[in-house]
């Protein structure tokens, strides 16, 4: 199915190449973020963004390769990454509740 549009529409061959190289710079990109930081919350989207940019890699694999398999490994993954975002998001939510100093626990004083 996907090899003979592939042949078919070489216009499509270029573009899901294009997107290749964009995905992977937006991956390096965002693995940048991982690493530098400056917070937590910065690395939780960092993270999660890599998870949506690697299931896009493997939708254009599926497209240049002609396997469905891949649809799977990019489903479940992106459940797998929703849950991580969840789960990280209350770490930090709890995390900023038991720091005396947190911004979350301690409303500000406007008087």
């Amino acid at each position: 199915m996907s090899v003979d549009l592939m042949e078919t529409m070489p216009i499509f061959a270029v573009s899901v190449q294009i997107s290749f190289a964009l995905v992977m710079s937006g991956i390096v990109l965002a693995f940048i973020r991982l690493i530098k930081g400056p917070s937590l919350p910065d690395r939780v989207v960092a993270l999660d963004t890599m998870t949506v940019l690697i299931v896009a890699f493997c939708g254009l694999f599926v497209f240049e390769s002609g396997s469905t398999a891949f649809l799977d490994v990019a489903v479940v993954l992106a459940l797998i990454g929703f849950l991580a975002t969840v789960a990280l998001a209350r770490f930090i939510e709890r995390r900023a509740e038991r720091q005396p100093n947190g911004t979350a626990s301690q409303p500000e004083d406007e008087a």
